[in-house]
């Protein structure tokens, strides 16, 4: 396996995922700027999408979008625990925090991240966050990790986002 990844990006979350699983892998970085990988490859021939994570898995097959790329991880090595097993309560759960993460809190750093936006719309994504990481310390109040006692591939999503919140200045309340 190969994880194409870019510093300070959500490929933190893949990468993780894999150190926490134990598997073998291969990292390439992204020159997100020129869309060339380091050793020299158009990147957007790997992923059109132009953006990373990108996993290459066996068969030189590419998976692309880190909630789907970290349940491919987990599912490969079921007995890390990083994802409950499929067709479980568990896992509908841990994909409705995947979802949370990456729609409600990931995607609200959008504006954050981009020198040109408009002030009022840096303002009302620092709100919302502050909102939505107020009802992620509500569901983690007396538990370990979103999923109760088990770090699963979703902690590590979440604490890719909340890596994020110093630079953006994102205030959690603490």
């Amino acid at each position: 396996m190969k994880l194409y990844f870019s510093p300070g990006t959500c490929s933190l979350s893949p990468h993780i995922a894999l150190r926490e699983a134990g598997l073998e892998f291969d990292l390439e970085r992204v020159h997100l700027g020129t869309k060339k990988t380091r050793s020299g490859a158009d990147f957007t021939l790997i992923n059109p999408k132009g953006y990373v994570p990108a996993l290459e898995i066996e068969g030189g097959e590419v998976l692309t979008e880190g909630p789907a790329i970290v349940q491919y991880i987990a599912d490969r090595r079921p007995e890390s625990g990083l994802a409950p097993p499929a067709g479980t309560l568990g896992r509908y759960r841990l994909q409705e925090w995947l979802n949370f993460i990456g729609t409600e809190l990931h995607k609200q750093f959008a504006p954050l991240f981009k020198p040109r936006a408009p002030d009022e719309q840096k303002s009302a994504a620092r709100a919302t966050l502050g909102q939505r990481f107020g009802y992620v310390a509500q569901r983690l109040d007396g538990a370990t990790y979103l999923l109760g006692e088990q770090f699963t591939v979703a902690d590590g999503y979440l604490f890719t986002v909340l890596t994020w919140t110093r630079f953006a200045g994102v205030d959690l309340g603490g």
